[in-house]
C-alpha cells in the first residue's frame, strides 16, 4: 500500500488511490466540483489543486488525476494552491448568476460553499455575462443552464454511469451546453439522480420547487419501500409533509443513486396534491369517530365473532408492503388469539416461489447489487430488472461497463440501458435455456463433482432445446465457463414455481467450479422477504381465504396495509364473497377499495412518520428513522393557519402494528402502546429474528439469511428426464407483470408519479399477432372468463412465442380472470 504525506500527516492506500481520496482518509476535504466517487476523475474543474512538495511530481497539479505513490509529500495549503483554486473560483463566477436568494439549492449548493470559503466575493469582470435558453426536461427536473459550471458531471452521470443519451454535452468551449437536442422529457428512469449530483443549480427537483430551504427540512435516514430492494434514502419534510427524498449512501445496496419512481414517489404520505388521497380520520360505518371509539368499536366487534362462531372465524390480512414490525404484530395476535393467518400473499404461486428463493439463500450465494457490478458475467433467469426493481438494472450497466456479457431468458421483450443478449423463453423453457447454459459451461469440471452435483450436472447436459437457441447458447457458455465471478438473476413474477431452487441450484453448481457465483433474487415487494418466513406452514394465501369465506368459516377480516382487490384476478367473485363478511376492519394509509368497504377503519401512519424494519431482497435488514410525526399538511403556499389547538389534524394515528395491539385487545404494560417496543415480540415469531430483541432494537444492516452453506441443498431438478421440448396446453399464456410506473400501489396512490405513467399495452410476437388477424398498434379485444379486455397491441419479436404480456396497470379493467395463470384461446382475440 503507497504512503505519502499530506498536510503533515502520514496515511496509507490502497494502491490505484486518488490524492483527493487519500486526504479524505485523513479528514482533509481538498474543494471539488467535477470528481465524484461513483463517477471517477476527469480533471474538468481544475477546483481540486494541491502543491506537490516531494515524489514523482513536482508543483501544483490536480489532487483528482494522481495516483497516490510513495513517499509523496502533499500540501493543500500552499499558498500557491490555495491561490490557484481562488483564481478558479473567480473564473467560475464569472458567467453565474448571483440568484442565490431564489435558487432550490441554495442551503445545499457546493459551489455556494467553495465560493464563501474561496474567500471571493468581488466581482472583477465588467463584461456581459454568457447566457442560455433553458429547456424543459419533463415533470421532475427544473433546468437552469445559466448556474453551470461545466464540470460534466450531469453527462457523464446520465451518458456514461446511466447509459440513456438523450442529454448530453453540446457546442464546444465557452458556448458548452448540457442539455437534450430539443425541450422533452428526459428517458432515463434514474434522471432524478441529476438533482443530487449536479453541484450547482443546473437541475433542481421540480416537485418540491420554491416550497421550502434546505434549513427548514426535518431530515432523517429512511428507504424506499417501492420494490424489494430496500435502497437507502433521505426523507425532507416540512410543515408535516414530505417535500422531497434523497438518495443515501449504502456501500452494499444502492450506492449514490435511486430510481426515479422512490424519489418521486412519496405524494401518498401527503395525500397528494390536494391532500384528500389519503384517509386521515378514523372510522366506523359511514362515520368519522375519534381514535379511541374506533378501537373500542373494533374489540367489541371483535368479541362478537370470536363468542359467537369461534376465534377461527376471524382472519388477518397483511401484505408484501408491511413492515417487518406490522408482519410480526399480526402473527402474534393469530398465534395468541387462535385467528387464522396472518396471509401475506394473494397468489399461492407467487408465495410458494418468494418462500424458495428465501429458503435457498446462505452466504455462499447471496450477493449484493455492489456484487453484481463487480460480476464478469450474468444471467437474468424471468426478470424484468428496469420494471421489478430499476435499481438492479443501474447495476448491471456497470458490470456491462466492466465488459461482463449479459444474458436474458424471459418471455418479455426485456429493456436495459446496457448490451446485452436476449433469449426469447416462454416461463415453461427458462429452465431449459439457463440449464443448457449452465451445463455446457461446466463441463470441463464435472469430473471432479460429488454425487449430488453430478446428478444435477446430468440433468442440465441432457436438455435440449432447438437449435436454433443451442447455436446462441454455445459462444455464451463459452463465455461463462471463463468466467470467475458469474451472478444469476431470477425473477418471482413470470417464473415457474421451480425456478427459484433451479436457479440457486445453478449458481452453487458454479460455485463448486471454483468461481464466486452468487444468487440475485427479485422479489414482490419491500417486505417479501419477511412474509414468506412468517407465512404459515400451510401456505395459506388470501386466495384461500376467499374460499373459507364463501363457506361460511370467515366472518370477519383484518386487514393491515394491504388491498386485496388491487391484485385478486376476480373481481366478480371477490366482490361476492367480501359482501358476506359480517366485519371488516381496515388499516391502512391508502384510500383502497378495501378501506371504502370497511366497517371500521383506523389510519395508519406511513414509513416517513414511523420507525420501520424491511428485510431487503437479499436478506439484509434496515430501519428507517421516522422522519416527521405526521398530519395534514399545511404548506401550498399559504401560511399555516394562526388558530391554536391542542391537537394536530390527522396526527392521531399511529404505526399499523400499534394499532393492531390495541384492536386485538393484547395485555398492555402500564405505560400503554406508546411504551412497548417491536423488540419485545419481533424475537419471539420466528427464529431469523431472535436477535431482534429490546436490546438490539432497531437491527439495521444485518442479514437475515435461512439457506444452509454447502452441497446439500443441490438436489437435481425435477422433470428434466423428458429431453424434448413439452408441449403446453393450448391457447397463448397470459402473463400479468409489473411496470416501474402505473402498476403499484405506489403508483396509483402517488399523483407525483402520474406524469411518468404511459398508457397499457399487450406485447405478441409477430407470428402470435399474425395468426389473431392482429398488427402493432391496433387495439385488440381479448376475451376473458368474467369479461372482454381491450387494449394496445404492441408486436415485437423479442417476446417469446405462445404469450401474451400485460401490465397490471391502474388505468385497465383486468380483473376479470377466474384463476391467477390464465390461457387465451386463439379465437378469443380479436381486432376492437
Amino acid at each position: 500500500m503507497p504512503r505519502l504525506v499530506i498536510d503533515d500527516l502520514e496515511v496509507d492506500v490502497p494502491k490505484g488511490s486518488k490524492v483527493i481520496d487519500a486526504a479524505e482518509r485523513l479528514g482533509i476535504i481538498i474543494p471539488r466540483f467535477c470528481y465524484h466517487e461513483a463517477l471517477g476523475s476527469v480533471g474538468a474543474c481544475r477546483m481540486c489543486a494541491v502543491k506537490f512538495i516531494q515524489g514523482p511530481f513536482k508543483g501544483v497539479q490536480m489532487s483528482c488525476m494522481v495516483d497516490a505513490q510513495d513517499g509523496m509529500v502533499v500540501s493543500t495549503t500552499d499558498k500557491e494552491a490555495v491561490q490557484f483554486r481562488k483564481r478558479i473560483i473567480e473564473l467560475l463566477m464569472m458567467n453565474h448568476p448571483l440568484d442565490c436568494p431564489v435558487c432550490d439549492e441554495g442551503g445545499q449548493c457546493l459551489l455556494q460553499d467553495e465560493t464563501v470559503s474561496g474567500g471571493h466575493g468581488v466581482r472583477r469582470y465588467r463584461g456581459r455575462k454568457r447566457t442560455y435558453r433553458d429547456q424543459y426536461l419533463g415533470p421532475y427536473i427544473q433546468h437552469e443552464m445559466n448556474r453551470c459550471i461545466h464540470c460534466y458531471r450531469c453527462s457523464r452521470f446520465y451518458q456514461e454511469f446511466a447509459g440513456y443519451r438523450d442529454l448530453g454535452p453540446m457546442q464546444i468551449g465557452n458556448h458548452l451546453y448540457f442539455g437534450r437536442f430539443s425541450d422533452g422529457k428526459l428517458e432515463s428512469p434514474f434522471s432524478g439522480n441529476l438533482v443530487d449530483i449536479c453541484p450547482t443549480g443546473v437541475y433542481t427537483d421540480k416537485t418540491a420547487r420554491f416550497k421550502v430551504r434546505r434549513w427548514d427540512l426535518q431530515r432523517a435516514p429512511s428507504l424506499c419501500n417501492h420494490c424489494s430492494l430496500g435502497c437507502n434514502t433521505v426523507g425532507n419534510a416540512h410543515y408535516r409533509g414530505v417535500m422531497r427524498v434523497e438518495a443515501r449512501y449504502n456501500h452494499d445496496v444502492n450506492g449514490y443513486f435511486i430510481c426515479d419512481a422512490g424519489r418521486f414517489g412519496f405524494s401518498y404520505s401527503n395525500g397528494g396534491a390536494d391532500y384528500k388521497k389519503r384517509p386521515w380520520a378514523a372510522r366506523v360505518g359511514e362515520s368519522a369517530v375519534s381514535v379511541q371509539t374506533a378501537f373500542a368499536g373494533a374489540r367489541e366487534s371483535l368479541g362478537n365473532i370470536a363468542e359467537k362462531y369461534g376465534p377461527n372465524a376471524i382472519a388477518a390480512v397483511g401484505s408484501t408492503r408491511n413492515s417487518l414490525e406490522s408482519q410480526c404484530m399480526l402473527k402474534r395476535i393469530c398465534r395468541t388469539r387462535d385467528w387464522r393467518g396472518p396471509v401475506f400473499f394473494v397468489d399461492p404461486a407467487k408465495l410458494r416461489k418468494t418462500r424458495s428463493a428465501v429458503e435457498g439463500l446462505d452466504s455462499e450465494i447471496a450477493v449484493s447489487m455492489r456484487e453484481i457490478e463487480k460480476a464478469d458475467f450474468v444471467i437474468i433467469a424471468g426478470a424484468d430488472p428496469l420494471n421489478e426493481a430499476g435499481m438492479a438494472a443501474l447495476a448491471l450497466r456497470q458490470a456491462s461497463r466492466r465488459q461482463a456479457p449479459i444474458v436474458t431468458i424471459d418471455p418479455r421483450p426485456v429493456l436495459l440501458p446496457c448490451n446485452f443478449e436476449h433469449i426469447p423463453a416462454a416461463p415453461g423453457d427458462i429452465e431449459l435455456y439457463v440449464g443448457m447454459l449452465v451445463g455446457k459451461a461446466v463441463e470441463k469440471d464435472s469430473a471432479a463433482f460429488g454425487k449430488d452435483a453430478k446428478d444435477f450436472y446430468r440433468a442440465l447436459a441432457a436438455q435440449q432445446g432447438d437449435r436454433e437457441v443451442s447455436a446462441r447458447i454455445g459462444p455464451l457458455a463459452e463465455q461463462l465457463g471463463s468466467s470467475k465471478r458469474p451472478v444469476i438473476i431470477c425473477g418471482t413474477d413470470v417464473t415457474l414455481e421451480s425456478t427459484p431452487a433451479f436457479a440457486a441450484g445453478c449458481a452453487r453448481l458454479l460455485a463448486l467450479t471454483g468461481r464466486q457465483a452468487g444468487v440475485f433474487y427479485l422479489l414482490p415487494g419491500a417486505g417479501a422477504f419477511s412474509s414468506a418466513l412468517l407465512s404459515g406452514e400451510d401456505g395459506q394465501v388470501f386466495a384461500d381465504l376467499v374460499s373459507d369465506i364463501e363457506k361460511g368459516l370467515v366472518r370477519a377480516l383484518v386487514v393491515v396495509e394491504s388491498d386485496p382487490f388491487h391484485y385478486y384476478p376476480d373481481r366478480t367473485r371477490l366482490d361476492r364473497a367480501m359482501s358476506k363478511l359480517e366485519l371488516l376492519i381496515a388499516i391502512d394509509y391508502f384510500p383502497t377499495e378495501t378501506v371504502k368497504r370497511a366497517s371500521i377503519f383506523y389510519p395508519a401512519s406511513t414509513i416517513f412518520e414511523t420507525g420501520s424494519t424491511f428485510i431487503n431482497q437479499e436478506g439484509r435488514a434496515q430501519f428507517a428513522k421516522p422522519v416527521h410525526h405526521g398530519g395534514v399538511a399545511i404548506w401550498g403556499g399559504e401560511h399555516p393557519p394562526r388558530v391554536y389547538r391542542d391537537f394536530v389534524p390527522g396526527g392521531d394515528h399511529m404505526p399499523a402494528w400499534k394499532a393492531l395491539w390495541k384492536i386485538a385487545g393484547m395485555p398492555m404494560p402500564d405505560g400503554g402502546p406508546s411504551d412497548i417496543s417491536p423488540g419485545e415480540f419481533i424475537s419471539t415469531e420466528h427464529r431469523a429474528f431472535e436477535g431482534f430483541d429490546t436490546n438490539n432494537y432497531p437491527v439495521d444492516g444485518a442479514r437475515i439469511l435461512q439457506g444452509q452453506s454447502g452441497n446439500g441443498n443441490l438436489h437435481a431438478p425435477r422433470g428434466v428426464e423428458s429431453r424434448e421440448k413439452p408441449k403446453g396446453p393450448e391457447g397463448l399464456e397470459l402473463l400479468m407483470v409489473e411496470w416501474m410506473f402505473g402498476t403499484t400501489e405506489f403508483s396509483a396512490w402517488s399523483d407525483s408519479l402520474d406524469a411518468g405513467i404511459t398508457g397499457p399495452y399487450m406485447l405478441m410476437h409477430s407470428k402470435d399477432a399474425e395468426n389473431a388477424g392482429l398488427s402493432d398498434g391496433d387495439r385488440a379485444s381479448v376475451e376473458l372468463d368474467n369479461g372482454t379486455l381491450e387494449i394496445v397491441v404492441s408486436v415485437s419479436d423479442r417476446t417469446a412465442e405462445g404469450v401474451l404480456v400485460v401490465p397490471r396497470h391502474q388505468w385497465l379493467e383486468w380483473r376479470k380472470m377466474k384463476g391467477f395463470r390464465v390461457r387465451v384461446l386463439p379465437e378469443k382475440i380479436r381486432k376492437a
